[in-house]
């Protein structure tokens, strides 16, 4: 089905009498973890974008997430949270660790319809005495889980430096938290937006922005389950208009974003809020599905099951594309 039936919807079926006729399409969405990418799409329930776009989304995150962001000091509220968003034909969620699961561990077989992350742009957070790059060496770097962004991260980030992960450095799984390096579990780790904005507070070092390496990354974004998008693609093709849309509002609205960080991951604290607002300018306004970082992890986790599957396989450009054909990517900048 052409993209172009959602714009006709744009158009046409978002008039306030249209809406009375023809009931919303219901869908709901795994947001993953609590991180700054998915702050566009708090924003556009909050905002009434969703709706405006005809749609009904119900968005949670897990309570395995919601526990990792209070070790952060952040608090989700109870009515987000939900075990069982595997479920969800639509996730937010980084592209990297979506394909080691799908290969390796039987996890939903999602394609990447849009990536608000194309390389990797966390820093590395540290305990007070780490202070440089090279202090890094011969230390505990925490990560989430094997596959997840901040695994794929440090892996790269060792490619880069040239050292070998159990001698130049220790991988410790499941310490990714600020209470990690705290305790003393971890004496690092790759840290995203939220956590670097809370990381002063803590007391903890901000070592290095692995930004500047411009390495390629397949990161958070748009998700759809593959025989689900099958099926519903004018569904998706709304979804990813009403997140576009979303992304440009946080970028041009900072009350906007304000409003959402301190309702949806209670950061009241202007210094926190300015720290996380710093790294808007970064999110792309064309988020093309990240190719090269989908080749790149393909290439990190190499195997003869890995070698199975394609690049291709995992990712689908026509939604994206179809908006810039249209030119509503460039117009919700003028």
């Amino acid at each position: 089905m052409r993209l172009a039936v959602c714009a006709l919807l744009a158009s046409l079926v978002f008039a306030p009498s249209a809406h009375a006729a023809k009931p919303l399409a219901s869908v709901d969405v795994a947001l993953g973890d609590v991180t700054i990418n998915k702050i566009p799409f708090l924003i556009a329930a909050d905002s009434g974008i969703y709706q405006s776009n005809g749609l009904d989304v119900h968005q949670f995150i897990t309570r395995d997430a919601a526990e990792l962001a209070r070790k952060s000091g952040v608090v989700v509220p109870p009515e987000m949270v939900r075990q069982d968003i595997d479920r969800a034909p639509i996730s937010i969620g980084g592209g990297s660790p979506a394909i080691y699961n799908a290969v390796y561990s039987g996890g939903t077989d999602y394609v990447v319809l849009a990536t608000l992350e194309s390389v990797f742009k966390s820093h590395i957070i540290a305990a007070p005495r780490i202070r440089t790059v090279e202090d890094l060496r011969g230390k505990r770097l925490g990560y989430a889980a094997a596959g997840r962004a901040n695994h794929i991260g440090l892996l790269s980030f060792a490619r880069v430096m040239g050292w070998t992960p159990g001698r130049d450095i220790i991988l410790v799984d499941r310490a990714s938290t600020i209470a990690d390096i705290k305790s003393g579990r971890a004496d690092a780790t790759a840290a995203g937006a939220v956590i670097v904005a809370l990381a002063p507070e803590a007391g903890l070092s901000d070592v290095v922005d692995l930004y500047q390496y411009k390495m390629p990354f397949a990161g958070s974004g748009i998700m759809a389950e593959r025989t689900w998008l099958g099926a519903n693609r004018s569904v998706a093709a709304c979804f990813v208009k009403a997140s576009v849309e979303a992304l440009a509002l946080m970028k041009r609205n900072r009350a906007a974003f304000d409003a959402t960080v301190a309702k949806w991951m209670n950061i009241k604290d202007k210094a926190a809020q300015d720290r996380l607002y710093a790294e808007v300018a970064d999110f792309p306004v064309k988020p093309y599905p990240a190719i090269e970082g989908i080749r790149i992890v393909m290439e990190i986790y190499d195997s003869p099951e890995m070698r199975e599957r394609k690049a291709e396989d995992f990712y689908d450009t026509s939604f994206i594309t179809e908006l810039d054909r249209l030119g509503q990517l460039d117009a919700l900048y003028r």
